[in-house]
């Protein structure tokens, strides 16, 4: 009886940490902020979309596969290509020409890419100061624009012929951009400080607390020292007690006001 072979067993690949990330620590933190009563209701990442142009490129066939290669690179699968649908004499461009390739991520490969593009592509990037937070399109997706693909390190520097851009598009299911604004901030995305969605809300809040708690600092400020005028009238009395010579003195003055302005009628 011949012995029967083992077939080999395939692993599961772990789930992106990203995804663990935003199942434990975002959605908690998104329900106790904007009060969702159901889970479905918390806003979550759709997808990813990457727009590669090619500009004068388009009538080199190399530079359009190297363009090409370097996306599927960067992404971690094929993109598509992005053809004319009609001709411009203008721009040299005819029906049908690629114009650019695109590609857009989904499940593992989304979490994937955005936990890269955080960790590592967007540190790399030279004089950074923060990205816009002004670039949601007012339906809760946020667009990015990357100048230089060298900034991925999957990309060879020296087999890179020209610098090219790309663009990055994140779709997200929030209905407001605070509310995707606070779901790419949870995920880790290095926003500026100024022009957040809400920051003009947040500030007239900050104010008025702080105009609260100076009004709240002055009562007690003022109930303190009534306090202590109180107790040291109370260890000292003699000190704080008007003379009987100047009340009598005093009365005698108002009586005498008194009777002159009589007379003088």
């Amino acid at each position: 009886m011949e012995a029967a072979t083992a077939a080999p067993v395939s692993q599961a690949a772990p789930p992106p940490r990203l995804r663990e990330k935003y199942e434990n620590e975002v959605m908690p933190a998104l329900t106790k902020k904007f009060g969702y009563s159901t889970p479905m209701e918390v806003p979550r990442l759709e997808k990813i979309t990457l727009n590669m142009g090619l500009g004068k490129e388009k009538q080199d066939n190399r530079s359009f596969e190297l363009a090409h290669e370097q996306l599927t690179i960067i992404a971690g699968q094929y993109p598509n290509i992005r053809r004319a649908r009609k001709s411009i004499a203008a721009f040299k461009l005819r029906e049908g020409m690629p114009v650019g390739v695109s590609a857009t991520l989904r499940r593992a490969r989304m979490w994937e890419f955005l936990d890269r593009l955080t960790s590592i592509a967007i540190p790399r990037i030279r004089d950074f100061r923060g990205l816009n937070p002004r670039s949601f399109d007012g339906r809760g997706n946020y667009s990015m624009g990357v100048k230089e693909q060298l900034i991925f390190p999957e990309i060879d520097y020296d087999a890179v012929d020209i610098v090219r851009g790309l663009d990055v598009t994140m779709t997200t299911t929030a209905k407001t951009d605070l509310e995707a604004f606070e779901l790419l901030l949870m995920l880790g995305m290095p926003f500026a400080q100024s022009g957040r969605p809400g920051q003009a809300e947040r500030e007239a809040e900050e104010k008025a607390a702080e105009e609260e708690r100076e009004h709240e600092e002055a009562r007690l400020k003022a109930e303190t020292e009534q306090a202590a005028r109180e107790e040291l009238k109370e260890e000292n009395p003699e000190a704080y007690a008007r003379p009987e010579a100047e009340d009598s003195a005093d009365e005698s003055a108002a009586e005498g006001g008194e009777s002159a302005a009589e007379e003088s009628q």
